[in-house]
Parts: C-alpha cells; sequence; structure tokens
C-alpha cells in the first residue's frame, strides 16, 4: 500500500465519501446475513413445524431486506464514484501542474504518446481502486469474517473443517499478485510505447510520406503492437495458471462442508436447516474469495499505474523559484543584460558555452552568428533560465536572474522561436496568446508590424478563422509572421528573435525588418540569424564556434577582418556584382573583390561550419 499513502494528499480530503461507502456496504453486507438464518428458520421452524402461516411474513420480511440492502448499495455506489471521480479531478489537476512547471531538461528526454498513457489509462486505473476496488476488498474481509462468526455460532466444529482449504486459497492468491503484478507493469509500458508510436507518426505524417516510409512506420508499429499483445498474452498465462487453482480451492470447501455436514445430519449434530444456512453462508464467503483475484488484478493495475504517475509527481524541478526570490516591478525593468564568464554544458562532453562574455546595455540590438551547435541558441535558452548556468552569472539590471522569479523575468521576455507553433484557435488567440485583456487595435497593431495583417485578412474568416493543429494550413512564413505579431504584442523588455525570418522571403524579411526597427527602440533584442542581412544594423554581434566566442563587433567592423564573418558574407553575396558592395551599392575595397570562384575556394571547414 506505500503507493497509495504517497498518493494520500489526492483523496483524504473526500475521506467522508470513503466512510460514507464503507458504512453503506457494510450494512448492505451484514442485512445479507440475514437470508440463510431465514433459511434456517424457514425449514426447521415453519416446513418442519407445519407453521405455514408465517410464510407471508416470512416473504415481506424479505422484501423489506432487499430493498433496505438495495438502497445502502446505491448509496455505496454514489459515494464510491464520487470518492473516485474527485481523486481523478485532484490527481489530474496536480499532474498537468506538475508538467507546466517541469524544466526543459525533462522534457528533453520525455515522451509525448507516454505521458498522454499516465494522463489516461493510468489516472484510470488508479481511480477505480481508490473509489471502487479498495472498498471491495475491504468487503472481501468483512463478508469473510461475519460469515464466519455466523457459522462458527452454528457449529465450531463444522466451520473448522469447512475452512481448511482457505488458507491454500489465500496462499495461492498472494503468489497471484506477486506474479502478476509486474506482468501488468510491462502491460503498462509496452502500451505507453505503442501510443508513442501512433502519436508521432500522426505527428510527422507529412515527413513520413514525403519519405515514403510508410511501410517501415507500419512495422515500426507492428513491432511494438506485437510487443504489447505478447505482455497481455503472458498475463493471461498468469491467470490461466493461478484462477483455477483458487476456484478448486474453493470447491474443496463445499465437498467437505457436503460430506461430513451430510453425515453431521443423520447423526442428528445438526439440523437441515442448520446444514442449509451452513451452505448459504459458505458461498457468502467463497463468492467474494473468488473474486478476489479479480480484486487483486484491479489492485496490481492501479500499484503499476500509481507508480507511473508518482514518476511525474515526483520528478525533481531543475529550475525553479528561490524562497523569497523577487519578484520584477514592469515599470522598473530596464533591460539590460550581462553574462558574466558564463560556462555551461548539457552533457558531461563538450559544453555547449564556455567562458561567455556579454554586456547588453538597455535598448541595445545584439546579433549571433554561428552554425549549427556553436550555442547561439544556448544563449537563449540560458537567458530564459530554462537551464540554469553551471559556472558564472547572468544579470538582468545587476540582479542574477536566478535570484528573480521564473513568472516575472520571463514576463519581462518575448521570444520567436525558428520552430513555430500556434494553437488550434483562432488568429486573434494565437496573436494574443500572452496578453491579458488586449483590443482587437492591439492585435491588428502587431499584426501590422509583422507584416501578417494582408493574408489574414483574405483568410475566410479574418482574425476569427481557426487554423488547423500546430498551424496546419497556414505556409511557413505565414506561421513565422503570426509568431512574430504574438512577441510584438506582449510588449517587452526584451526581445527574443531566434531566426525569426527564416521561412519568410527576402522581401518580406526586408519589410519585417523595416518594423522591427520601430518597435525595437527602447527594449534590448536579441537576434539569432543565419543571413548577416538579419544583423547589419545590430549594435554588436558575436559570431560563435563550438559555444567560443571567436569574433565580436558591429558589422562595418568585422567586414575589415579576416574571418568566419567575411567568408559567410561573401558566400552569402556572392551572386552580388564583384566591383559593388551588397550592403550599400558603392564600390567594394579592392581586398574585397574576389570572384565567386575565388569564394567557392574559401576554407571549407567554415564555409560547412557558418554558411545556410
Amino acid at each position: 500500500m506505500e503507493v497509495f499513502k504517497q498518493l494520500k494528499e489526492f483523496y483524504w480530503s473526500e475521506r467522508r465519501f470513503l466512510y460514507a461507502s464503507i458504512v453503506c456496504l457494510m450494512t448492505a453486507t451484514a442485512l445479507g446475513l440475514v437470508y440463510p438464518n431465514l433459511l434456517r428458520y424457514l425449514i426447521d421452524e415453519v416446513i418442519s413445524k407445519g407453521q405455514f402461516s408465517a410464510v407471508p411474513y416470512l416473504a415481506l420480511l424479505v422484501a423489506g431486506v432487499m430493498i433496505v440492502k438495495a438502497t445502502f448499495q446505491f448509496l455505496h455506489g454514489a459515494t464510491s464514484a464520487r470518492l473516485g471521480n474527485q481523486t481523478a479531478f485532484n490527481l489530474r489537476a496536480a499532474l498537468y501542474r506538475k508538467l507546466q512547471y517541469l524544466s526543459f531538461q525533462y522534457y528533453d528526454k520525455a515522451r509525448t504518446g507516454d505521458l498522454m498513457s499516465r494522463l489516461t489509462a493510468d489516472l484510470q486505473a488508479v481511480r477505480d481502486f481508490i473509489g471502487f476496488g479498495f472498498v471491495q476488498i475491504l468487503n472481501v474481509i468483512m463478508m469473510f469474517a461475519f460469515g464466519v462468526i455466523m457459522m462458527a455460532s452454528i457449529n465450531w466444529q463444522l466451520t473448522l473443517l469447512t475452512m481448511v482449504c482457505m488458507p491454500f486459497l489465500v496462499y495461492t492468491a498472494i503468489r497471484f499478485e506477486g506474479k502478476i503484478h509486474p506482468a501488468f507493469r510491462s502491460i503498462r509500458q509496452s502500451m505507453s510505447s505503442m501510443t508513442t508510436s501512433v502519436q508521432e507518426n500522426i505527428t510527422g505524417v507529412r515527413t513520413v510520406k514525403s519519405f515514403a516510409r510508410e511501410p517501415h512506420e507500419i512495422d515500426k508499429f507492428s513491432e511494438r503492437n506485437g510487443n504489447y499483445k505478447e505482455n497481455n498474452v503472458l498475463t493471461a498465462g498468469i491467470w490461466a495458471k493461478y484462477f483455477p487453482l483458487m476456484e478448486l480451492f474453493a470447491n474443496l470447501s463445499v465437498v467437505i462442508l457436503l460430506g461430513v455436514g451430510g453425515w453431521m445430519v443423520m447423526n442428528e449434530s445438526i439440523s437441515l436447516g442448520e446444514l442449509v444456512a451452513f451452505f448459504s453462508l459458505i458461498w457468502y464467503i467463497i463468492g467474494p474469495m473468488w473474486g478476489i483475484g479479480f480484486h487483486i488484478n484491479n489492485f496490481t493495475q492501479s500499484k503499476a499505474a500509481g507508480e507511473r504517475l508518482l514518476e511525474v509527481l515526483h520528478q525533481y524541478e531543475h529550475v525553479k523559484n528561490k524562497e523569497n526570490a523577487l519578484v520584477l516591478q514592469p515599470d522598473r525593468v530596464q533591460g539590460h543584460v550581462r553574462f558574466d564568464n558564463v560556462t555551461f554544458a548539457y552533457t558531461d562532453k563538450q559544453p555547449a558555452l564556455t567562458d561567455f562574455n556579454l554586456d547588453a546595455p538597455a535598448g541595445s540590438v545584439i546579433g549571433l552568428l554561428g552554425g549549427t551547435g556553436s550555442g547561439k541558441s544556448t544563449v537563449i535558452q540560458l537567458l530564459l533560465r530554462a537551464y540554469n548556468v553551471k559556472e558564472g552569472r547572468i544579470t538582468l539590471d545587476g540582479t542574477d536572474i536566478r535570484d528573480i522569479t521564473l513568472e516575472s523575468l520571463r514576463s519581462q521576455m518575448a521570444i520567436v522561436f525558428q520552430e513555430t507553433f500556434l494553437f488550434s484557435s483562432s488568429i486573434k488567440g494565437n496573436i494574443a496568446y500572452g496578453v491579458d485583456d488586449v483590443t482587437m487595435e492591439e492585435v491588428i497593431q502587431a499584426a501590422k508590424l509583422a507584416k501578417a495583417h494582408d493574408f489574414i485578412m483574405e483568410l475566410p474568416m479574418g482574425y476569427d478563422t481557426i487554423v488547423g493543429e500546430r498551424g496546419l494550413g497556414l505556409s511557413g512564413g505565414q506561421k513565422q509572421r503570426i509568431a512574430i505579431a504574438r512577441a510584438l504584442l506582449k510588449n517587452p523588455k526584451i526581445l527574443i528573435l531566434d531566426d525569426a525570418t527564416s521561412a519568410v522571403d527576402m522581401e518580406t524579411e526586408h519589410e519585417i525588418q523595416q518594423g522591427f526597427e520601430e518597435v525595437m527602440k527602447g527594449r534590448t533584442t536579441f537576434i539569432i540569424a543565419h543571413r548577416i542581412s538579419s544583423l547589419k544594423h545590430a549594435d554588436e554581434i558575436l559570431v560563435l564556434d563550438e559555444g567560443r566566442i571567436v569574433q565580436r563587433g558591429t558589422h562595418t567592423e568585422l567586414m575589415k577582418q579576416e574571418g568566419p564573418y567575411l567568408e559567410t558574407y561573401k558566400i552569402q553575396f556572392a551572386d552580388q556584382p564583384e566591383d559593388i558592395d551588397a550592403d550599400t551599392g558603392t564600390e567594394e575595397p579592392a581586398k574585397h573583390n574576389e570572384s565567386t570562384a575565388e569564394v567557392a575556394a574559401a576554407s571549407q571547414a567554415n564555409v560547412r561550419r557558418f554558411a545556410h
């Protein structure tokens, strides 16, 4: 029961329903003991002595008992359902809340299908046991206790003989539980794996079809489906082995009762009515004992499911608020960001950033350029406190961001990711996602700055158009512009653009950048880009390679230095006239007048590292 002790906080607040359910079930169970006594009285007093006038009264008594018992059974069902559903509500809310605050480090390894399985099938199993299973196991115990006490009150010797097989039945049930629990855990895990396979296939259906990988996906699912089937077959085998044994021991008790009890009736040790009452009581006991396998099954499934839920609930939050953390006041935030000797690694291998230093005054524009794995996105992730720095520190207006509450820190930032995510909602709802109580005029203004207003108005329902799951139905550039509008509407002190214009054409990019020039005023902006055209206006550009800064300066300064920045520039503007500066339209210095062939012959290592 250790699992359910740890889950106590989710159901103990509803213990009044648990108590009511137990009382109602005990009452209904106790009323069930009336029938054997009525049978004994009917045979020994009414039939044997010919007092048939008492039959109508006995019938009325039985009817009354049935009505009262049914009433308490109804109350038991209602209170148990309330307990189970309220527990599920509390657990579901706690799990969802936990998932909201788990760090990026957890989601780097988590699988969506597995989490969905935990929040549905596993939670359902726990709900069923807490609501009904626990009380039913208690009912089995009570029926056994009540039945044995009543049988002993009739004849204790026959009771002992009848109960001789019960220890074997209990031992078999315990062995059954020991075997069935690991089997059900395997079923849960294989089901989670199968669910993940389906979720990933549906999410990536366009990739699957574009690579004609349908047969591969079918084979992969068949393997996981087969694993799920094999686990179920193994579990069914355990049932097939142990359940007949439990039934055998139960029926042996009946055989002993009929043999010994019949002999005692012939010897007038007990009356025929008492034997019939005994026979009724033994089934009163055996019935629940037969069902003990089902209850153990229910308990075992819920225990395995509860363990999986506790894994999520007990998951360590790598990034969380310190005690008495500072809450930023929006009107006092300037936006001055500093990285002081920051070193960070996702694993124990190569650091993602090494001795990274940056001073970004309030209102400045910082550009980050580098190849894949150079550390550009890591800079942004650390600024957002998606991860905590390992060495060094990051400050906002002189305060270490680890001393600031996550909510108030991130409320001062808005980010446009390279991989745009849109919710299954209206265009307006997606743009206004990060802001409460926003007006339609503000939404339209943000869309215009992001150059999204025109195409939105061409949609069937304009801003009320519902976009498909993950924004399907819109082009990559359209989704990106909606994401930009969402960030701009937040009016942050720190604006982060993670390759935010990678999915739009050059002309649209130029238009968006003109809009950015206006919204960047008064706010600190970080721009990650592969296109140098997106970085030329930055106050400082950092060129990164394998987590280190290899060049820094303005566009003009970097154009005068030999290095990755200049090489990248030459590659991106290799089709420009040789004697014309692609930026200004003026003649370039002689040292830049290299032919396209000469550019192509530039350092291949740097080309691969920095070229987009």
